[in-house]
């Protein structure tokens, strides 16, 4: 079995792009140039990159949430770069995204209780409503959320309960890769460790491959092993968090690290945050 779990090679998205009589794509605009990235087994892979700079899209075409007009991405050794629905369906589980924005992606009419069991009957990874309850109840303890959240709809959460929810419900279907958005953006500091540790805890004790999507580079620099830099719809930079944040090859990694200087990171400190 190979080390890596996912790979994209020359993808390139052209948003509003139509076909001629060829079949060729032709006008709109082209959002990624031609991108390479790999995510091993159990590793965490950074995407950053100014406003604009194509990294959620770049995400949601690893996903196959977005179709790409050029290049291939393969998840586990298997092509899913033109892979019907009905054929990705099934590999759907293993690939999980946790959004930046939960109320987007929690449906504000049902209850956090409807919102996790339906997907693990879905998926048949409970037998039914109760031992889908009792997972969801071992992992609100360990998510420190109160059991009483699931009779609530999700307005009626606070921001980091919702977000602590939506990393829930896809740490429930035992996914391989998960992907996350920008996922502490717009909390407190104390609530982005609580919730940046979570996703460390997840990605330690279920073997998970993770791309975290996030304009912070200090967070990145914190949670991630490697780091791949975008500019303009292309990578400029990838490599090791150390060496990239310590030695940037590229003049636009230095501009940003200029623009957003590192506080020196010290061991535990997203412990020391999260319990204050």
């Amino acid at each position: 079995m190979s080390d890596t779990l996912l790979t994209a090679s020359g993808i390139e998205v052209i948003y509003g792009a139509t076909h001629g009589l060829l079949g060729k794509p032709g006008g709109g605009h082209k959002v990624l140039h031609g991108v390479d990235i790999d995510i091993r087994r159990g590793e965490t892979v950074g995407i950053v990159g100014e406003s604009g700079s194509g990294k959620t899209t770049l995400g949601r075409a690893l996903l196959r949430l977005v179709t790409v007009s050029a290049g291939a991405i393969h998840f586990d050794g298997k092509d899913i770069t033109q892979m019907p629905d009905a054929a990705l369906r099934p590999l759907r589980r293993r690939m999980q995204m946790i959004f930046q924005d939960p109320m987007a992606s929690l449906n504000p009419r049902h209850t956090i209780r409807r919102i996790l069991v339906e997907p693990l009957l879905l998926h048949r990874l409970a037998d039914d409503a109760r031992s889908a309850e009792r997972r969801i109840a071992a992992i609100f303890e360990r998510f420190m959320l109160p059991i009483a959240c699931l009779e609530r709809n999700p307005h009626e959460l606070s921001g980091g309960q919702r977000q602590r929810v939506g990393i829930a419900r896809a740490a429930l279907l035992e996914p391989d890769f998960v992907l996350a958005d920008e996922v502490v953006s717009g909390l407190d500091v104390s609530t982005q460790a609580q919730v940046l540790n979570l996703m460390k805890e997840l990605s330690r004790d279920l073997g998970l491959s993770m791309a975290f999507i996030s304009h912070d580079l200090s967070v990145i620099r914190a949670v991630c092993d490697r780091v791949y830099v975008m500019r303009q719809g292309a990578v400029v930079e990838h490599g090791s968090c150390d060496r990239v944040f310590s030695a940037p090859a590229d003049a636009y990694t230095r501009t940003l690290l200029d623009a957003i200087p590192l506080p020196r990171i010290e061991p535990g400190w997203l412990d020391r945050v999260a319990e204050a």
